[in-house]
């Protein structure tokens, strides 16, 4: 059985987290311009709040700012922030933007790509289509915002950046990508997600990643990637109510995007005498530079329904940790999950027979 965390307890270690990693990188990324796609919400808004609580100039640059006035107002007021309506998919308003950015503020010296058209948008709201019902139109639609939009918005964004001879660029993409290997041959280390075509797009990305960053390197510029844990995004939560509604569990607890920001301070200063040319699994990162495990940064701050989910879950899960990693493995923890379900719906961890263990 998970042993139950409050949300203030789960609250106050991350914050006392997140202001050790803005005081370790603060004098590296202080009045440095960052721009990040995608920071109206979720994650992006997250790097956006942390970068800025570090004394950067920060840009959230978004296809649209419904819903989020409030924090497109609070960007505009502050004099070191700035929100920008930007679609990553169209040239015109990259240029726009990227024109606007340097006008304001004379330079750019991140990119963080982390725009993105995800399964659960696409294939709303479960985002889950076995790849031979895919159709056309929807790799055209994913790969024209996850890929064709990065390498437009980089190939803008970098130019400020090579012309001073130093900068960071990104790239969030996705743990759907890796591979493992036993026995001389490599495997997916998740394929049973169903997530085409959205995963082709983030390997593509990964791949521009390690090619991009040793052409760019010797010009002062750093590419790397990062992958984060299974988060609490911008849509999650649509997501997680479907998924219930139909009688299951969208997964495991999700973390709270701001597990992202230590790995996000690192990167945005670097540059190509740095780190670089790298993909890094933030829960990983985190664990191994002392910013906690993945539980650390779990999110015990849910809507009530859906903390009432989760708690049954983690209730009825097996009890099995083990030291030396982050998390368990993807499938160690898929097979957790499918026994605590299976444990639920015999009334396990609900009010029902005891759990053996």
């Amino acid at each position: 059985m998970t042993q139950q965390v409050s949300g203030d307890e789960a609250k106050t270690r991350q914050d006392e987290l997140i202001r050790r990693a803005v005081e370790q990188w603060r004098d590296q990324v202080a009045d440095r311009v960052v721009v990040v796609t995608g920071g109206a919400r979720g994650i992006g808004r997250a790097m956006i709040e942390g970068l800025a609580s570090a004394g950067a100039k920060v840009v959230a640059a978004d296809r649209t700012w419904n819903g989020a006035e409030q924090f497109r107002e609070q960007l505009e007021s502050s004099g070191r922030g700035m929100a920008v309506e930007m679609d990553v998919a169209d040239d015109a308003q990259i240029d726009a933007a990227c024109s606007a950015v340097v006008d304001r503020f004379g330079t750019v010296d991140v990119l963080v790509n982390n725009a993105a058209l995800v399964s659960e948008t696409l294939f709303r709201p479960f985002g889950r289509v076995p790849t031979l019902e895919t159709k056309d139109s929807d790799w055209e639609a994913m790969f024209r915002v996850n890929v064709f939009g990065v390498v437009k918005t980089i190939r803008r964004f970098i130019c400020p950046m090579i012309d001073q001879g130093r900068g960071s660029i990104v790239n969030v993409v996705s743990s759907g990508v890796v591979t493992s290997t036993t026995g001389g041959a490599y495997f997916g280390l998740r394929p049973w997600t169903v997530e085409m075509p959205y995963q082709a797009t983030k390997a593509a990305v990964t791949a521009l990643t390690f090619y991009l960053a040793e052409e760019v390197r010797t010009q002062g510029v750093a590419v790397n990637a990062f992958m984060p844990g299974h988060t609490r995004a911008s849509w999650f939560d649509d997501t997680a109510r479907a998924v219930s509604e139909q009688g299951g569990v969208y997964f495991m607890r999700p973390a709270v995007p701001d597990h992202v920001l230590p790995i996000s301070l690192f990167l945005s200063a670097q540059d190509g005498r740095g780190a670089t040319g790298r993909l890094y699994y933030i829960p990983d990162w985190n664990y191994d530079h002392g910013f906690g495990d993945y539980a650390t940064w779990l999110d015990h701050a849910l809507p009530a329904d859906m903390e009432e989910t989760y708690r049954k879950l983690e209730a009825a899960s097996p009890p099995y940790e083990r030291s030396g990693v982050p998390h368990l493995p993807f499938d160690a923890q898929g097979a957790l999950f499918m026994a605590a379900m299976t444990n639920m719906a015999a009334g396990q961890g609900d009010g029902g027979p005891e759990q053996s263990t």
